[in-house]
């Protein structure tokens, strides 16, 4: 495993907790096998095969790489001190600007992390009002903070912020994050994952550009929603519950959805090859 000091998980965090109730139901579940049939999941291979052919842009990363980012991911759930009960898929963001990259991982509470793939993302934007540095650490995505769907409407600047519509908000709640405007200034941003403006702000992707939240490609937005890889709470409440409007009618959950969206900050003397800027590629999306 790579040393701690390989990264700076800053002001790790656990989000607020989910109900009793659901939290009781997940160790159940875990344990048990609640929700969609063990044989109508989709299995990792396959989950490996969709993001292939469905996520674009997309990166590709060396073998070293992939096991880095497994092993930040493995550190990042002990330092938060979260055990995973049960195999899940897990999102790793890398914040730093030479790379604002997304990894998808399919985790084993008794193997080593498998990576499925990886996007281009963009995070905070430090140096303009009103605009924070995306916090590091362990995010829980749960049933406290709601999702919901992009309208799909212009703002003043013509600008579709949350993307298309239909287009899956992720919410994570309110967070503490260092000001982008300010040289020591702290306050509360509302951590999101979404979509963006698919003409005017998707082809920027890889390069920090948001006001804290993380945008990544509408096509990875898709495949996590279509095959609730983060959507294990969700699938927990319409299984006992009743179906979350958000949740797709047409969604085919994978095996094994998570809950967890991991930030970290790597080290970087210079842009890897892998993640190159959007610059160098002209004329791909």
């Amino acid at each position: 495993m790579m040393p701690q000091s390989e990264t700076m998980i800053a002001r790790t965090r656990l989000p607020r907790a989910a109900p009793a109730w659901l939290m009781a139901a997940a160790i159940v579940a875990a344990t048990l096998g609640a929700g969609v049939p063990a044989w109508a999941r989709m299995p990792p291979d396959e989950v490996a095969r969709a993001f292939r052919q469905e996520v674009s842009p997309a990166l590709v990363l060396p073998e070293d790489e992939q096991t880095r980012y497994g092993d930040l991911a493995v550190q990042s759930l002990h330092a938060a001190g979260l055990v995973l009960l049960a195999p899940q898929y897990v999102l790793v963001v890398d914040r730093n600007v030479k790379v604002q990259a997304a990894m998808l991982y399919w985790m084993r509470p008794d193997a080593p992390p498998v990576y499925v793939g990886a996007a281009p993302v963009s995070t905070g934007r430090v140096g303009q009002f009103d605009h924070f540095e995306t916090p590091t650490g362990v995010f829980t995505h749960g049933l406290n903070n709601p999702d919901f769907r992009a309208e799909g409407t212009k703002n003043a600047n013509g600008i579709r912020g949350y993307g298309a519509k239909g287009m899956r908000v992720y919410d994570f709640g309110w967070q503490q994050a260092r000001q982008g405007w300010t040289q020591n200034g702290v306050s509360t941003m509302r951590l999101q994952m979404h979509a963006t403006d698919p003409t005017l702000l998707e082809p920027k992707l890889g390069t920090p550009q948001s006001k804290g939240c993380i945008r990544i490609p509408a096509t990875l937005n898709q495949l996590i929603d279509r095959l609730g890889l983060l959507d294990a709470d969700y699938e927990l409440a319409a299984d006992l519950v009743s179906t979350p409007w958000v949740l797709r009618r047409d969604r085919t959950p994978a095996d094994g959805a998570g809950r967890y969206l991991i930030i970290v900050e790597t080290t970087r003397d210079k842009r890897p090859a892998w993640s190159p800027s959007p610059r160098a590629v002209k004329g791909k999306p």
